[in-house]
């Protein structure tokens, strides 16, 4: 099934990518988090999987992969900092990857399951620390979970964009690249979080 949602009135649908910036206002380990994020090239630090129903999805982060509710359409990171492993980010915004592409609605709604039902066979499977490896399957992070999603469909989330300068960088799928390559829509600006 295809489930559709909102985040801070941001549509959603099975399959797209939250994206969200580190770090929360009014909360101290968020401080720590923006830091962390000031490590990353680009205001987005974080990608979150859709799946549905209700608010329902699927990350990879320091507990490795897992799933979460987002509830009342309110990313509140504080109400889940225990369940996602202390992360602390702030909603920024959702990419489309299938916008655009000519699909059938018969072919996106097959994508769109084929997306979530990966990501649900992820789940356990622990953090990839090694950012120049996207594609293993044993274990993730962020991006890659997302772009081995994508990639069995044939849509490449790994744009090629070197985003740091440094040798490999290609390598690595950086959320800012998959925000700056796809159609995406921003959070509103009484939702934003302050750029870096």
């Amino acid at each position: 099934m295809i489930y559709e949602y909102e985040i801070h009135g941001v549509p959603l649908r099975t399959g797209d990518l939250i994206c969200t910036t580190d770090g929360a206002p009014d909360l101290l380990p968020g401080e720590f988090w923006r830091l962390i994020g000031l490590l990353l090239p680009g205001d987005v630090d974080h990608v979150v999987i859709y799946l549905g129903p209700g608010g329902r999805c699927a990350e990879s982060s320091g507990r490795g992969v897992i799933t979460f509710e987002v509830s009342d359409g309110c990313w509140q990171c504080e109400k889940l900092i225990l369940e996602r492993g202390l992360l602390v980010d702030t909603f920024y915004g959702v990419v489309y990857p299938l916008q655009g592409l000519g699909l059938s609605g018969e072919e996106e709604r097959r994508i769109r399951e084929d997306i979530a039902a990966y990501c649900l066979a992820q789940v356990g499977k622990p953090y990839n620390l090694n950012f120049l490896d996207a594609e293993r399957e044993d274990a993730f992070y962020c991006t890659q979970l997302a772009y081995k999603a994508y990639q069995r469909h044939g849509i490449n989330l790994n744009t090629g964009l070197d985003m740091s300068n440094l040798p490999g960088s290609d390598l690595i799928i950086f959320p800012q690249e998959i925000w700056n390559g796809f159609p995406h829509r921003r959070a509103a600006a009484d939702q934003e979080v302050p750029e870096k």
